[in-house]
């Protein structure tokens, strides 16, 4: 008996475990055989490379191509979640993803824009660019589309772009926060969100006006946005501030922009000798990993990453193959997820 044998044995077996599939799977796509579907392929695929195993020659495909993928800057969780997610989806198809991360003072999305152009990418994504900013020029999209490049734009929808838009549903995710606290009792709820230039966060404010006087915990839109509103960044910092003036209102329920943000909420709250969720509830936003496991585990509610970065990668390959995708923008339904950091409203 060959010694090599238990080895091959023992890292089938891990492979098969690790991605969730049979020995007998994980030997059909190591020899390359036929009758395994592409997402088990690519489990197996992945399993391979987070195990430390090198690649079969006879599996290292050729790359289709390049595609540019253009991301803020990596220090709130969401945005590596879907850089990873996209990256999956472009590498199942055989396209080789080219990742362009922003930071304050950095190389900024034109110039990005320009280095991608230079390296005759196929196509760009762009996730919560300057397409989400209201302020921004639009001309820029329509030079790249005047070019015939495709692009495909991620969370934040503007006019006159001629290109696929991808989003969750910002106004569901409010919705889905406020009528979580009023179920338990609350009655000052307050929303601790980035700047309104931002298509998302403008959707989360009008969705949340409208909850608020919808429910009747205030008049109209404009004493909302006076009195239960705070503007800040999306950052633990800027969650911390703006809980901090949300909390000395009164407030006993704060909604926040991201999930960064409200573990801020979470530490303003402690700072004041409150306890969570005993004296205040929060909702943060994202589900970014971890988050189950902060001290409480954080309520949230889950943006949809995978099915966004699949419904993204498949309108950039329809474009990339001569076909138009919708031009309507794809909006996907996120959902709320009840942890610990939510509780029954004090009792005054």
């Amino acid at each position: 008996m060959s010694p090599r044998l238990p080895l091959v044995r023992t890292r089938l077996s891990d492979l098969a475990a690790q991605a969730g599939v049979s020995t007998a799977t994980v030997s059909r796509v190591l020899n390359g055989k036929p009758g395994v579907a592409g997402e088990t392929r690519q489990a197996v695929l992945t399993a391979l490379d987070v195990l430390g195993y090198e690649r079969p020659a006879a599996l290292r495909a050729r790359p289709a191509g390049l595609v540019g993928l253009v991301v803020p800057e990596l220090s709130n969780p969401v945005f590596p979640a879907f850089a990873q997610a996209i990256e999956s989806q472009l590498t199942e198809h055989g396209y080789t993803p080219l990742l362009c991360t922003q930071s304050p003072g950095g190389t900024t999305e034109d110039e990005y824009v320009e280095t991608l152009i230079d390296h005759a990418v196929d196509g760009i994504v762009f996730a919560s660019g300057k397409h989400a900013d209201m302020r921004a020029s639009r001309e820029r999209y329509q030079r790249l589309r005047g070019r015939g490049m495709p692009i495909v734009l991620v969370n934040g929808y503007a006019e006159g772009i001629d290109a696929p838009f991808v989003s969750p549903d910002d106004a569901a995710s409010i919705e889905l926060s406020v009528r979580h606290l009023v179920s338990l009792g609350h009655r000052r709820i307050g929303l601790a969100i980035g700047p309104d230039r931002f298509v998302p966060a403008r959707r989360k404010i009008d969705a949340f006006c409208a909850e608020l006087v919808a429910h009747g915990l205030a008049g109209s839109a404009e004493e909302v946005k006076e009195q239960h509103v705070v503007g800040t960044l999306y950052t633990l910092e800027g969650g911390q501030a703006a809980a901090s003036e949300l909390i000395a209102a009164g407030h006993t329920g704060i909604v926040t922009g991201s999930d960064l943000m409200a573990l801020g909420a979470i530490r303003a709250a402690r700072q004041r000798g409150l306890s969570v969720p005993g004296d205040v509830s929060v909702v943060g936003y994202d589900d970014s990993p971890l988050v189950a496991f902060t001290d409480p585990p954080l309520t949230t509610v889950r943006q949809p990453v995978t099915d966004m970065a699949r419904a993204a990668v498949s309108a950039l390959l329809t474009e990339i193959h001569g076909e138009r995708a919708p031009r309507t923008e794809l909006l996907f339904t996120p959902e709320l997820v009840v942890r610990g950091s939510t509780g029954a409203a004090p009792v005054a």
